[in-house]
């Protein structure tokens, strides 16, 4: 008999606040973290000039030299959200968490670029210098996975998911995977990103990044007729995942359920996504939690404002759900955080779900007629009282995620 999961702790560093209320005061006011960089114009070729970063943020001084010499910024993300986490389920400490019994399933689209660059540097100079012991360490795609191990000395399995915009929602699907099936009775999941140029310039060649440098309010725009692109951001959201009887057992607060986890892959194409084998992600997840489409309250799109993924992922969902569903997307206010979009709207959705609220989608102020017609939130949001929600991601590769959440009735 599987066992069922629950989240018991989340950690998030966003770019809209680190904490419910600072992020629910941003999304009523229909507020985005959108902003013009600073130092990218120096990039010849370089279209795009927004992105959306992280709220500023304070370490304790055990964050030093000595702990954080193999951390990038992608991994310093990933392990104060994970530190955060465990102090919210009261686990910050607990035997547990070193116990062989809780695990790691944590993801990011790559390393840290300025690591990368070291190697680039190297390669085109001829030179090692510059090269330090710990160079891999901070570029390797699984780095924010090892540090969160080594900083909290967790002697779980680690399940590393480096699937571009999938990565984290892959994380929190795995790790309830694991647990579900009795291998490990806890689970630190989730992911991070850290934004640079390099980023940038991937979805630039695509002609996939917005370009209204002088507009940064008014993008991105998720399913928009006048949308023009996507625009990238950074962060790093940590789920602790807990076995429901373990977390019982300790008196743990229980702040929803994981029910429901599909994923699969297009096997068609790397960039133009597919209607079909996303509609089937989340027909799987759906099969997985045992409910109906219709028992479902809402949608948390992963709405990019690309031309080819709204539009596919509109038919998808239309296909699964008809009009009936309401729908909206986070990137609309805070970007695509890539590596950490999967759980950093994960955190979200749950708690709009608590709250009994949903944020609209800003910007969207006419749906693109190509866009399948679905129930988009738009204006001030919606009060919607439910107690299943889901949240989809769909990543280059043709790899598509779809979870599903239950309120837990303590939490209504």
């Amino acid at each position: 008999m599987s066992k069922r999961v629950v989240v018991t702790g989340i950690g998030a560093l966003s770019p809209l606040g680190h904490d419910w209320p600072t992020v629910r005061e941003r999304l009523l006011a229909r507020r985005s973290s959108i902003q013009v960089m600073p130092g990218w114009e120096v990039y010849e070729g370089l279209n795009t000039r927004l992105g959306s970063l992280v709220q500023h943020f304070d370490l304790p001084e055990h964050y030093n030299r000595k702990t954080m010499r193999s951390m990038g910024r992608v991994a310093l993300f990933g392990t104060r959200a994970s530190e955060l986490a465990l102090a919210d389920a009261g686990l910050l400490g607990d035997p547990l968490v070193q116990s062989g019994r809780m695990g790691i399933s944590y993801g990011s689209s790559i390393g840290s670029p300025a690591a990368i660059g070291d190697f680039g540097r190297m390669i085109v100079g001829t030179t090692t210098e510059g090269i330090t012991a710990n160079t891999y360490i901070k570029c390797m795609a699984h780095t924010a996975a090892v540090n969160i191990g080594v900083f909290f000395g967790i002697t779980g399995r680690v399940i590393t998911s480096s699937s571009a915009c999938t990565s984290s929602s892959q994380g929190i699907g795995y790790a309830y995977e694991a647990i579900q099936s009795g291998r490990q009775v806890a689970m630190i999941a989730g992911g991070a990103e850290e934004l640079h140029p390099m980023d940038a310039a991937v979805f630039d060649t695509l002609f996939a990044t917005s370009t209204r440098n002088d507009e940064p309010e008014l993008t991105p725009r998720p399913f928009d007729a006048e949308r023009d692109g996507l625009v990238l951001g950074e962060g790093g959201c940590s789920f602790i995942l807990e076995e429901l009887s373990h977390a019982e057992a300790r008196g743990a607060r229980i702040i929803a359920e994981v029910v429901g986890y599909g994923t699969n892959s297009d096997g068609k194409h790397v960039t133009h996504p597919n209607a079909d084998t996303m509609a089937m992600a989340m027909r799987l997840a759906l099969e997985d939690a045992g409910v109906a489409a219709d028992d479902i309250g809402y949608v948390n799109a992963h709405g990019t404002a690309t031309d080819q993924g709204d539009i596919a992922e509109s038919a998808a969902s239309h296909a699964v759900f008809g009009n009936r569903v309401p729908i909206s997307s986070l990137k609309s206010y805070m970007g695509h955080t890539l590596g950490a979009c999967g759980s950093l709207e994960a955190w979200m959705t749950l708690e709009m779900m608590r709250e009994g609220w949903f944020a609209p989608t800003i910007n969207l102020t006419r749906v693109d007629p190509r866009c399948a017609p679905l129930d988009y939130i738009v204006g001030e949001g919606r009060e919607i009282r439910t107690d299943l929600v889901m949240s989809n991601n769909f990543a280059f590769g043709g790899l598509n995620t779809s979870l599903v959440f239950r309120r837990w009735p303590e939490s209504r």
